[in-house]
């Protein structure tokens, strides 16, 4: 994490060996999929970084590189250094800062939420299955209303079809006629091709971030 932004550099999936150098990090992070090797940097001086990889030995490692100016004649480092389990609790104890390790993909802002709704399910019903089934009914219950403006957009498109093909047949040498024809039609009958697709692609960033959710998290 630097200048307020997290960047993620995915070592597991790289083909050839990887050098990658970043600007002054307050938050630097080698991680598995459960577990994580951290620093958290408070001092003055934050240093810059630098991330290499070894395809060949499966290895990662993240260089911390303090440049001090002339001027400076001592520097005093200020390091809080983690290794264990990316619990969202756990972490959150070391330091406020700390859960950023575990990263949720692009969706995190809905991501982060749902883990704490799951784990509340947890300390309540005790059991890690059925907390996973109430948090997915919570979201499907959260989602109802865009999947029931999806049916209903699709069922008024399928109403409207025959009518649709016989315009297309009337007007076929006359596009123009055609087109504003069919606006009229779905205009009359309140159906809208997007109508189908729309609620449905707004689902899917709540879906990828569950997917995320019960993914990466070590308590399950």
């Amino acid at each position: 994490k630097h200048a307020g932004k997290n960047e993620v550099v995915n070592f597991s999936a790289a083909k050839e060996n990887i050098s990658k150098d970043f600007s002054p990090a307050n938050i630097v992070s080698v991680s598995s999929q459960y577990f994580s090797a951290a620093i958290i940097d408070k001092s003055e001086l934050l240093p810059e970084t630098r991330l290499v990889s070894d395809v060949k030995t499966k290895a990662a490692k993240a260089e911390l590189i303090y440049k001090p100016t002339l001027a400076q004649t001592q520097i005093v480092l200020e390091q809080i250094l983690y290794a264990g389990p990316k619990s969202i609790d756990i972490l959150a104890k070391v330091d406020p800062e700390l859960p950023e390790v575990i990263d949720h993909g692009f969706f995190s802002f809905i991501a982060r939420p749902l883990l704490y709704i799951m784990k509340g399910f947890y300390s309540v019903i005790g059991n890690w299955g059925l907390a996973i089934i109430c948090l997915t009914l919570l979201v499907r219950l959260c989602v109802l209303p865009f999947a029931i403006m999806s049916a209903r957009s699709m069922k008024a498109m399928q109403k409207i079809q025959p009518k649709l093909q016989a315009l297309r047949e009337r007007y076929k040498d006359d596009p123009m006629t055609m087109n504003r024809e069919t606006m009229t039609l779905m205009k009359e009958n309140k159906a809208n091709p997007l109508g189908g697709c729309l609620p449905m692609l707004l689902q899917i960033p709540i879906f990828f971030a569950l997917y995320r959710v019960i993914g990466s998290s070590i308590e399950l």
